[in-house]
This record gives structure tokens, sequence and C-alpha cells, in this order.
């Protein structure tokens, strides 16, 4: 049985899920914020902020954390965009995970994370899209030249090979 077939977190949002026990990877996350501001901030000095910008998380997993990934960029794109007077963009996040990953849970967190996105941004803030993209990140998940950032702040780890 291939690795990619059985590594996965523990499905759903139960005492011994994922979603219940990621508190490092959050903290990790949190203070990742800092280095997020300057890339973006870097790579609005390259114009990339067209109609859509399009971001990956790789190893995105299935609880809240991937919320707050998502949420970390937009809160960043959008003082960006209003520091350089320029209109709100859309947003595509694409979330990896091994196909294992409950990515049903993390659809079932998104009505609310879209609200919470209206409330602090406004009605006329950017629209928010978000898919699933199952697969190991060793293969190939996206076509060229597609994405505009790569997240992967929690699954690093994995990219040495150990066979």
């Amino acid at each position: 049985m291939s690795l990619v077939n059985i590594l996965h977190m523990n499905i759903g949002d139960g005492e011994s899920s994922y979603a219940n026990n990621s508190m490092v990877q959050e903290t990790t996350i949190r203070q990742a914020v800092p280095f997020l501001k300057h890339l973006i901030k870097g790579l609005a000095n390259h114009d990339v902020f067209d109609e859509c910008f399009t971001v990956a998380d790789l190893g995105c997993s299935s609880g809240k954390n991937m919320l707050l990934v998502g949420s970390n960029i937009i809160d960043i794109v959008h003082e960006v965009c209003q520091e350089n007077n320029r209109k709100e963009v859309q947003f595509q996040m694409c979330l990896n995970d091994l196909f294992g990953n409950d990515f049903n849970n993390v659809f079932k967190l998104l009505p609310d994370f879209y609200a919470k996105l209206k409330k602090d941004k406004g009605e006329s803030f950017g629209r928010y899209f978000v898919s699933a993209v199952p697969g190991s990140f060793y293969e190939r998940l996206f076509p060229d030249q597609c994405l505009h950032l790569v997240h992967g702040a929690n699954s690093n780890h994995w990219l040495s090979q150990v066979i």
C-alpha cells in the first residue's frame, strides 16, 4: 500500500480529530504572518493583483487552520490594495491535501467564514472562491502559471524523501 493512501489526519471534528488537536500548527501559521506580509507586499510591486489572486495551500488538512491561512492572506492583500489605491481582487483558494483528507469538514466551515468576511470587510469586498485539489504535492497538481502564491506552512517537513 502506498504511503499516500494511508497518511492522513484524523477526520471529522471529534475529540481525537486534527480539527481539535492542531494548536501547534496554528501557532506556526500565526508566526508566519510577518513573512507572508513581506512576500505579498513584494508581489504587489510586480503588479500581480489583477482580477483574481490565486493561492494554493498545500497540506491544508481539515480544520480551522485552513481558514486561518486564507484569512491571513486575505487581510494582507486587502491591506496592500488599500495602501496602493487598487480595487479589491477576487480570491481563488485551492486547498490541497491527500485523498484521505476530510474535505467535507473543511467545506462545512465555509458558510461562517464567508459571513465573517462580509461582516469584517464589507459587502463590497471581492469574492472568495474555494476549491479542493486532492492529491500528493509530489505530483503535478496545477496547470502552468496559474498560481500567484503557494502556501505550505505545516507540510514542508514531507518534502524530503523518506523511503
